[in-house]
């Protein structure tokens, strides 16, 4: 294969798994462990991996990847993930989904939900929970994030600040290793704070890719966690720290 077709595709595995090793990308190409080094050196220049010891993960950076492209990643992980999510919201109660992929994939989820009060500050996540006609959508207002359909701003809090909701399903752009949940936009993050206080219980959907991720803005710690819905199983200091705050841990499909 050719370095210029290799490359988009190495770009493609690191975006998937937020990761990747030198061994495991010479043997996917069948290539030899130096011309995936020269490989990884030249997406390093142009500033689309961070090379690291033995492979590369995403780049730091304050940037998130365009939405219609996280849509697609690891979209059979978010699927699972917010099936057993939705396993977790009974019948007749309120719920809270923010912005996101993940949180959009749980709005399927619950389609065959009854009796249910649903707010969000996610357009397309209103737009999904239409064809449910047991569910009241409720949208928070907001200005909008014309990048993703989301809804941020002084709007949206004080609308999310009325309601006292039985579950808040939410999801974030990185998992510090220090247990600390990150996002990108600011604006979203004071959001977030308001759902996490307005919520008897709060989830976390996060596919295993937010665990090698970083981004600027702290939402909050894994502490404020009710459960942690992934597809894999957390890196052994967040294991430990989610231990020590009672924070339930739940694999998808394990």
């Amino acid at each position: 294969m050719a370095q210029t077709f290799r490359q988009p595709d190495i770009l493609k595995i690191v975006r998937r798994d937020g990761k990747a090793t030198v061994e495991n990308l010479a043997e996917h190409f069948g290539v030899t462990l130096q011309t995936i080094r020269r490989d990884l050196t030249d997406l390093a220049e142009a500033n689309k991996i961070e090379r690291v010891h033995g492979g590369a993960i995403l780049p730091s950076g304050t940037t998130n990847i365009e939405y219609e492209e996280r849509r697609k990643l690891n979209q059979s992980a978010k699927v699972a993930i917010a099936r057993t999510c939705a396993r977790y919201i009974p019948d007749g109660c309120s719920v809270f989904l923010n912005i996101g992929t993940s949180t959009e994939e749980v709005a399927r989820a619950l389609l065959s939900h009854r009796d249910l009060m649903v707010v969000t500050n996610n357009m397309n996540v209103a737009t999904i929970l239409t064809e449910n006609p047991e569910c009241q959508i409720i949208v928070t207002g907001g200005t909008v994030r014309r990048a993703d359909g989301g809804l941020i701003g002084n709007v949206t809090i004080d609308t999310i600040r009325q309601f006292k909701f039985d579950f808040a399903v939410i999801g974030c752009s990185a998992m510090d290793t220090d247990g600390d949940l990150l996002d990108f936009d600011t604006q979203e993050v004071g959001v977030s704070h308001t759902i996490i206080a307005q919520s008897r219980k709060t989830f976390l959907v996060a596919d295993h890719s937010k665990f090698a991720r970083t981004a600027p803005a702290r939402i909050a710690s894994m502490e404020s966690l009710t459960t942690v819905f992934t597809d894999a199983k957390l890196p052994e200091k967040l294991r430990m720290k989610c231990r020590e705050w009672n924070t339930e841990v739940v694999v998808a499909g394990s």
